[in-house]
């Protein structure tokens, strides 16, 4: 099968196809036009440029933003239909949670969220003018958020991404590339030629380019990547992937990434009073590991139980393991089904079923896996835990899942939530970025912190225009040095 992904620029729609690639399932390809010929149109080389979206007020693009929504409609959106096609073939996940993903991608852009995440991430009245503060010294200081000349480098093993990007490029009022990924390289491209038919000549619309081209093209990205035509990189992508782009790195470009994190829960002793409770509790552990299939960086992959480790306590933890088993196959196909394991981790899970005794593992198919260690230690091949598959470790001490954090570490699911008070500050100091309540861990509340950081504010230029009345604020030659009694020289 072979797909047409258009260049996209700045709402100009090039449909030639110079080029083709492979996608990484199915045999996948793709054609699409040589970025390499159209260099000196990808970026915006006047920064004057912004001035039409700076003229937009924030309720002007949040009205842009809920009418594109109602535009990305699975059911009557061809080129939403086409994404969706491609992704269900070729992302790895299984039909039902590709289906749920497309047809919830226009709900993200609906005003009350897109109002929060302005408010909250940034603070609309710093969008939207010049805000003045009385400064200490006197001076009166006039701050603003401007938008920037960006290169956004997605991923794509959701479309989230996508949608997100033109989000934040919007709330922002920056000019963006995407560069998509061959795993998605038209999600973004739908959603840009949808905003192309509903608003061609929007300021919105004119300050985003999509395309497509090789990760690691040289020719491209020394061009692109220049501090006088691009000043951020909000990259999503692996150690690789982000290695390469910090070549670029120097004054002038500021690097924004959201690199792959590994996620845990802690599940405390009171889940284990009773087989009621415990079976509560692994329905919402459930959810942490297996929605989406386990694709998210914030999903779980090893889950602490402070059952103990004596032969009542590992009796509990199998006994848990069972239950944590059945709610997996038991959530909608919307939201997780069964997917092939990778080939790695297969290979590790039959060495241990063969060679270990300290380790019971139930399932291993298709279905996804509990492996339950029988000691205090997670396996060794944790960081590709994937596909629904999932290690509990059994502990004494809350401070063996405390000291397994690092700074690879993203979000810890907590049972119950009065255990998070007396552990997050520890589990900040030693990595951990989010903590939350058992059950949320794919539920972000995306108006706030991603990674340990504000990427909003950061994908701003944060400008002062300071004001000082010589009558209240002493010229530099005026001020007097500062000279100690004589008793303290």
């Amino acid at each position: 099968m072979i797909t047409h992904v258009p260049l996209i620029i700045r709402g100009r729609i090039i449909e030639d196809a110079d080029l083709e690639f492979g996608g990484r399932r199915n045999g996948l390809a793709f054609t699409t036009p040589d970025v390499r010929q159209h260099l000196d149109a990808l970026t915006l080389d006047d920064p004057a440029a912004l001035a039409d979206i700076h003229a937009l007020k924030s309720e002007e693009i949040f009205d842009y933003l809920a009418a594109l929504g109602e535009e990305l409609v699975l059911d009557r959106n061809p080129y939403l239909q086409e994404a969706f096609e491609l992704s269900a073939q070729s992302s790895g996940l299984s039909a039902g949670i590709v289906h749920h993903l497309y047809s919830t991608l226009g709900s993200l852009f609906a005003k009350p969220f897109v109002r929060e995440l302005a408010e909250n991430a940034i603070g609309l009245r710093y969008l939207d003018g010049w805000v003045e503060r009385k400064m200490a010294s006197g001076c009166v200081c006039n701050i603003r958020a401007f938008g920037a000349r960006t290169a956004h480098v997605l991923a794509g093993n959701v479309p989230m991404p996508s949608a997100l990007g033109v989000i934040r490029n919007a709330i922002t009022r920056s000019d963006a590339i995407f560069k998509t990924p061959s795993n998605d390289p038209i999600t973004a491209a739908a959603i840009g030629r949808t905003m192309i038919r509903m608003a061609p000549d929007h300021p919105v619309t004119r300050h985003l380019t999509i395309a497509y081209w090789k990760g690691g093209d040289e020719s491209i990205e020394s061009h692109l990547y220049n501090p006088t035509r691009i000043e951020k990189i909000i990259a999503w992508g692996g150690q690789a992937s982000i290695t390469h782009i910090s070549r670029y790195i120097q004054p002038g470009i500021d690097l924004i990434t959201m690199d792959p994190k590994l996620s845990s829960s802690i599940i405390g002793a009171a889940a284990f009073e009773d087989e009621a409770t415990m079976a509560k509790v692994a329905e919402r552990a459930a959810l942490d590991v297996a929605y989406f299939n386990q694709q998210a960086c914030a999903s779980a992959r090893v889950i602490y139980l402070e059952s103990g480790t004596s032969d009542d306590g590992l009796a509990k933890a199998n006994r848990f393991g069972e239950l944590l088993f059945d709610a997996i196959q038991n959530l909608p196909r919307t939201c997780s089904g069964p997917g092939a394991i990778d080939a790695e981790l297969l290979e590790e899970m039959q060495s241990l079923k063969m060679v270990s005794n300290d380790h019971r593992i139930i399932g291993g198919g298709e279905e996804g896996a509990v492996i339950i260690s029988q000691m205090d230690e997670p396996v060794d091949f944790a960081p590709l835990l994937n596909n629904r598959v999932v290690n509990l470790v059994p502990v004494d001490d809350l401070d063996v899942p405390i000291r397994s954090v690092t700074a690879y570490t993203q979000t810890i699911g907590v049972y119950p939530d009065r255990l998070k008070a007396s552990l997050r500050d520890r589990l900040v100091f030693n990595g951990a970025q989010r903590i939350v309540s058992l059950g949320y861990a794919c539920k972000a509340a995306m108006a706030g912190p991603h990674d340990g950081m504000e990427p909003l504010r950061r994908m701003c230029k944060w400008i002062s225009d300071e004001t000082s009345d010589p009558n209240i604020v002493p010229l530099l030659s005026h001020v007097r040095p500062v000279v100690a009694p004589a008793h303290e020289r």
